[in-house]
């Protein structure tokens, strides 16, 4: 995948999103075939580690945010990324500021709103300024006002880094991705552009 808009891949169930993320991110070993992100193979360990190094997952539910506070869910996104101390704070203002969450920073995330849980959990992801962001069921379930606020914190970010939203809801992954595919238990039913017939990740 090249070029800006992001790909967009819509599935019949939540767990198949989540199951495709684990994939593309190398935390899950293709079980046939070649599969390459990044330009790395994700059928060696080498290669799946080398895409963890370099991907961010923002996930509509995410265990890891219950006890948090926002500011120190984004922090220890940054930790976990490997950013030096003397950077991470800043790096997590700068993202905080940049997703209008900064009033809400010292909210425990699992006591604010939906919607500030989920721009949490999509800063915490960009954080460390990852090559790409994978987008797992983060708009499914929302208003069409939420849905496009948050569609256009996403696609302000897509500016920097290369996106793979997966969910199943297609009119909302639309509003981020210029190009689509339509997949029902694991067969692609639907292919929303005509000229490329193969697609290569980034």
């Amino acid at each position: 995948m090249t070029g800006a808009g992001g790909l967009g891949i819509v599935v019949s169930r939540p767990g198949a999103a989540t199951s495709v993320v684990d994939l593309l991110s190398g935390h899950t070993r293709p079980a046939y075939g070649e599969l390459r992100v990044l330009g790395e193979d994700l059928t060696t360990a080498g290669g799946r580690a080398a895409v963890r190094r370099h991907v961010g997952i923002a996930r509509r539910h995410d265990g890891l945010q219950a006890p948090f506070r926002v500011r120190g869910l984004v922090e220890h996104a940054a930790r976990r990324a490997g950013i030096p101390a003397r950077v991470r704070h800043l790096l997590a203002a700068a993202i905080l500021d940049r997703l209008s969450l900064t009033p809400w920073a010292e909210v425990p995330v699992r006591s604010a709103p939906d919607m500030v849980g989920r721009r949490a959990r999509l800063a915490a992801a960009a954080v460390h300024e990852p090559a790409l962001l994978l987008i797992d069921g983060l708009l499914d379930g929302l208003s069409a006002r939420d849905t496009a606020e948050l569609a256009e914190c996403i696609r302000d970010l897509g500016r920097e880094m290369a996106i793979i939203a997966t969910g199943c809801d297609a009119r909302a992954l639309a509003l981020i991705c210029d190009e689509m595919l339509t997949f029902a238990d694991g067969i692609l039913v639907g292919e929303a552009t005509a000229d490329r017939p193969v697609w290569h990740l980034p």
